[in-house]
């Protein structure tokens, strides 16, 4: 990972393709590029959603995550290397479990909705379940890490919780609960009430 950007516009993807870090150049349409690509998208997404007001403890998670996320951005530019640790994964677990302690068990599925940083997390959920799916297609014709596949599916787990974490900080003046998914089982179980 010696090689340094110092130049952007180098023009040697004008024939559809691009370099990876090892050197070598692939197509642009290659399930490699989808991969960082998608995962490039999730990174800056989690910096959009750094835009916002957060709970402190949160963003530095979200700080932390765009370090692992950059990790694994280089370890897919690089066939065969190993970058994103064992370790990230146990972070996200920790942080789950975090997370976690204080909400309610959930009722009824979610609606991705509530605050503007709710909003925001449940997009970032959504581009890590893409980035996921990047990198299994990768990993069907071509050997990729454990620690890639098994972090962007907790990080999107993680996400989804932040999500809900978000809607009761109530940073915005706009906090509170859960959007609920209006299923006719809970309109049936209101009505009961």
């Amino acid at each position: 990972m010696g090689n340094r950007l110092t130049q952007i516009a180098t023009r040697t993807g004008d024939d559809g393709t691009t370099g990876l870090s090892d050197g070598s150049r692939v197509p642009k349409t290659h399930a490699r590029i989808a991969a960082m690509g998608d995962v490039d998208e999730l990174n800056s997404q989690l910096g959009l959603l750094l835009a916002e007001p957060l709970p402190e403890t949160e963003r530095e998670m979200l700080v932390t995550l765009q370090h692992e996320l950059f990790n694994l951005g280089g370890e897919l530019s690089m066939p065969g290397f190993a970058l994103l640790k064992d370790e990230a994964v146990l972070h996200l677990d920790q942080q789950l479990e975090r997370l976690n302690a204080d909400l309610p068990r959930l009722q009824e599925f979610i609606l991705p909705a509530g605050t503007r940083s709710s909003a925001l997390a449940h997009v970032a959920r959504t581009v890590a379940r893409r980035a996921e799916r990047s990198v299994l297609l990768l990993a069907a014709t071509e050997a990729v890490h454990a620690p890639p596949r098994l972090y962007l599916n907790r990080l999107s787990d993680l996400l989804f919780v932040l999500a809900r974490v978000l809607n009761r900080a109530n940073l915005d003046g706009l906090g509170g609960d859960d959007v609920y998914w209006k299923s006719e089982r809970l309109a049936r179980a209101a009505a009961e009430d």
